[in-house]
């Protein structure tokens, strides 16, 4: 079933479905206790080999630590393992599902809290989940302005970044949408972005509707409160005059970050972007993109959010996820994850208040000319309402798929 029929799922329908409450917090070693010898089935994203060697580091240190057996289910779209947890529950499998931790954010977290699909709240009972001191980093207890409630644990950030080859560019990189469209003119073929409904190209259009938009405050309230053709019109009139000079005519688009990487490392673009600000340095220091190349940031910031874990209501081994969950947190797993290289993803801890000792895992001394110091990304604007995004792919695809 599709996520356009499990976010309108009627209440009548919902309540045909006896959901179980979710169960009393617990003291952690019980939950540490119970977690021994579990199999957990963890569905994530896999369209990159440093995110998948990651997680199988992860499945490693679980099983050393906790005698936990992980197992990533690989996916390459987070809107078939949110389908799998409806099915089951249309079946009546309220107690043996078969996902038990997802990779998630965003339209697909909404649709499972709406839904009442998710176990919780059980974030806070993660004894790290303190560490990321969410009193003064608020953006690790919202989801594009959704509070999460405890339904999801955070584990990564990301930011939108541009990265060019400085070698084949003469003059300064735009450094604005408009200035984008300028540039792709006067340089044809040598941008592109990933086809909708990738998350990467998705969040590219949402960048450019910031910008471009008369009424940006009417991205931050469900769609239908607002009036979409007016709100979006701007961005379809600079699609229509930014295709044209796209890669391949925009006839074609990549598949995703990953083959957007691969383009930019065969010389076919010059100037492209990621939502990981280490990727392009990690990239480099893998030799797969050219030392001259660098990463720089719109003015006026660019798109940021948090990834999460979340535990469906029906897993029944949600002490085992919790405890991966709490693992995903800790100092020695966020600094790894953070290295570039390893994967170059950016910590949900705040590193200035920990102490010494896990401070120090995090100083990366690098004089990688691609990586961007943190007051670079400083300026990181917030994610629109989720609602923004389901609607935005749908006229995508409906306007230019198939031309």
């Amino acid at each position: 079933m599709s996520l356009r029929l499990l976010s309108a799922l009627p209440l009548a329908a919902m309540l045909a479905f006896p959901l179980h409450a979710a169960s009393a917090p617990q003291e952690w070693e019980s939950v540490l206790e119970e977690a021994r010898g579990q199999t957990v089935y963890w569905h994530a994203w896999a369209g990159d080999t440093r995110v998948n060697d990651y997680i199988a580091w992860v499945k490693s240190r679980v099983r050393a630590e906790h005698d936990i057996e992980l197992v990533h289910v690989k996916i390459d779209d987070t809107g078939s393992a949110v389908s799998r947890v409806l099915a089951e529950r249309s079946a009546g499998n309220h107690d043996d599902g078969s996902v038990d931790l997802i990779w998630i954010n965003g339209e697909n977290f909404a649709a499972m809290k709406e839904n009442a699909l998710l176990y919780g709240p059980f974030a806070e009972q993660l004894p790290n989940f303190a560490l990321t001191h969410p009193e003064h980093n608020p953006e690790v207890v919202n989801d594009f302005t959704l509070p999460t409630e405890g339904h999801e644990s955070p584990w990564g950030k990301a930011q939108i970044t541009f990265y060019y080859d400085a070698a084949e560019l003469d003059e300064a990189p735009p450094r604005s949408m408009e200035e984008l469209l300028a540039w792709a003119e006067a340089n044809p073929g040598r941008f592109a972005y990933p086809r909708i409904p990738d998350f990467l190209g998705s969040t590219f259009l949402k960048q450019a509707l910031i910008a471009l938009a008369d009424d940006s405050d009417a991205l931050y309230e469900p769609v239908a409160q607002s009036d979409f053709e007016t709100v979006a019109a701007p961005l379809w009139h600079y699609l229509d005059a930014l295709h044209p000079h796209l890669w391949r005519s925009g006839r074609q688009f990549p598949a995703n970050g990953p083959e957007l990487r691969s383009l930019m490392a065969d010389g076919e673009l010059t100037l492209a972007f990621t939502f990981n600000p280490a990727e392009p340095a990690a990239a480099v220091a893998d030799f797969e993109l050219p030392e001259s190349t660098r990463s720089y940031v719109l003015d006026g910031g660019t798109l940021g959010n948090v990834h999460f874990v979340a535990i469906p209501y029906n897993s029944p081994r949600r002490a085992g996820a919790m405890v991966v969950a709490n693992f995903l947190l800790s100092p020695e797993a966020q600094a790894r994850k953070q290295d570039l290289a390893v994967w170059g993803d950016p910590t949900v801890l705040d590193v200035a208040r920990l102490d010494d000792e896990s401070r120090a895992l995090f100083e990366q001394q690098s004089d990688n000319p691609a990586l961007l110091t943190p007051e670079a990304l400083a300026e990181t604007l917030t994610e629109p309402h989720p609602s923004w995004m389901t609607a935005l792919q749908d006229a995508w695809q409906a306007r230019y798929v198939g031309r």
